[in-house]
């Protein structure tokens, strides 16, 4: 299954990219994101890898975040695993003065028995998802303090 989803983000596209780019800001914005903990490679560049922790309610979920492509301030792509899913994520940024439209380009393989699940799950679900993790960045970056997201990966 594949999709794409945008947002436009009021801000110029340098901020995005300052607030996007750091590991200290994802607790922030990605809900139910419990710890972040890097496994190899240079951190924030293609080829690193690292472990995501989150908690989903009733379930924990880990997904293992791997860099492919680093050309900001125009992509971030990268592959996230977790149990029986593959999801190939490219960000796409586009500089609109002083907006930023933010592309996100979704890809998702299902392996063993989440093949199956896939099959009850509606891919509007995981349009919503994608649409409300987007949207929960939007309104950190547009309500940061300009002192946050000074640390960047």
């Amino acid at each position: 299954m594949r999709y794409k989803t945008e947002v436009i983000i009021d801000l110029p596209r340098e901020r995005v990219i300052e607030l996007f780019d750091s590991f200290d800001n994802l607790k922030k914005w990605q809900e139910g994101l419990v710890s972040i903990e890097h496994i190899s490679g240079e951190a924030g560049q293609p080829g690193a890898k690292t472990r995501l922790l989150y908690d989903m309610g009733r379930r924990r979920m880990e997904m293992i975040e791997t860099i492919i492509e680093r050309d900001l301030p125009n992509e971030f792509s990268g592959t996230y695993d977790a149990s029986g899913v593959h999801n190939i994520v490219r960000n796409y940024f586009y500089d609109e003065g002083e907006q930023t439209r933010w592309v996100l380009d979704s890809e998702f393989q299902f392996r063993s028995f989440m093949r199956i699940m896939s099959l009850f799950i509606p891919g509007s679900k995981f349009r919503e998802q994608t649409r409300s993790s987007m949207e929960a960045f939007k309104r950190f970056a547009e309500n940061a303090p300009m002192d946050v997201a000074e640390e960047n990966n």
